[in-house]
């Protein structure tokens, strides 16, 4: 199947910047989306961005503007650029993998934290 494996997360004061990444390993061939999900406490799971096989990018509307999802082919790597954090943007991080055949299926990361402080 596919492995994930986040990084970047961290503590970081309003208005400033964090990048994330999620290397990819495995079966890469049947990836067809690569998103970015976020879970705060109490709260529900988000999908924050995604990025397809074309290179189309969706995003919440809560991030546009501020967040960019991007890949690096030749590194099996998504990032997500997060600027003009807020401290609505707390959460823990999930990269995901939206899985065609034969698999049929998704699988994500371990999360990493995003900590926004006022």
């Amino acid at each position: 199947q596919v492995q994930l494996v986040e990084s970047g997360g961290g503590l970081v004061q309003a208005g400033g910047s964090l990048r994330l990444s999620c290397a990819a390993s495995g079966s890469l061939f049947s990836i067809r989306l690569l998103g970015w999900y976020r879970q705060a406490p109490g709260k529900q799971r988000e999908l924050v961005a995604s990025i397809i096989s074309s290179g189309r990018t969706n995003y919440a509307d809560s991030v546009k503007g501020r967040f960019t999802i991007s890949r690096d082919n030749a590194k099996n790597t998504v990032y997500l650029q997060m600027n003009s954090l807020k401290p609505e943007d707390t959460a823990v991080y999930y990269c995901n993998a939206d899985l065609g055949p034969p698999y049929y299926s998704s699988t994500r990361g371990q999360g990493t934290q995003v900590t926004v402080s006022s």
